[in-house]
């Protein structure tokens, strides 16, 4: 983990491209009080630096049928080392699951998944995740409602 030095023109440009990832470069420009110029090669450098990963169209869900989110706790069995590149593999492959994170605690991992509905979420449970390799557990968690969703980091903390 390593900390890369930002200056506060870099944290204005950030902070525009995560609310408007579209804009032009004469508008982020424009935006920050920059030369078009200078603000492309900051941005550039942001990229080559890996503080930009990537860019995104963020999609709603609900509007493309899929109804469910709903977080999976996943418990691997005892001595599953053999079987965590397998699993992270077969995570990456599986376009329901759209967040994995390996955590501390009684569980392994926590995934972050869409389903068409209550069904097609049973259905990936037990046909698909539970068929892993090295999955002993699998305990599911319903959203009812999102209350925020963003991966806008917090610049100004």
């Amino acid at each position: 983990m390593h900390n890369v030095s930002l200056d506060r023109i870099d944290l204005r440009l950030l902070a525009v491209l995560q609310e408007h990832g579209r804009m032009s470069n004469l508008e982020l420009a424009q935006s920050i009080k920059l030369s078009p110029a200078q603000t492309l090669r900051r941005h550039r450098r942001l990229e080559e630096m890996g503080v930009i990963k990537r860019y995104e169209t963020r999609l709603d869900a609900e509007s493309l049928g899929f109804g469910v989110v709903a977080f999976i706790q996943v418990t691997m069995e005892r001595g599953h080392i053999r079987d965590l590149l397998k699993f992270k593999e077969l995570v990456a492959k599986l376009a329901q699951i759209q967040e994995c994170f390996s955590v501390t605690g009684d569980i392994d991992y926590v995934l972050k998944v869409v389903a068409r509905d209550l069904k097609g979420l049973s259905e990936f449970l037990l046909d698909t995740l539970m068929r892993i390799p090295g999955v002993s557990r699998v305990q599911s968690i319903v959203c009812l409602d999102e209350i925020k969703g963003t991966s806008a980091m917090p610049l100004d903390a």
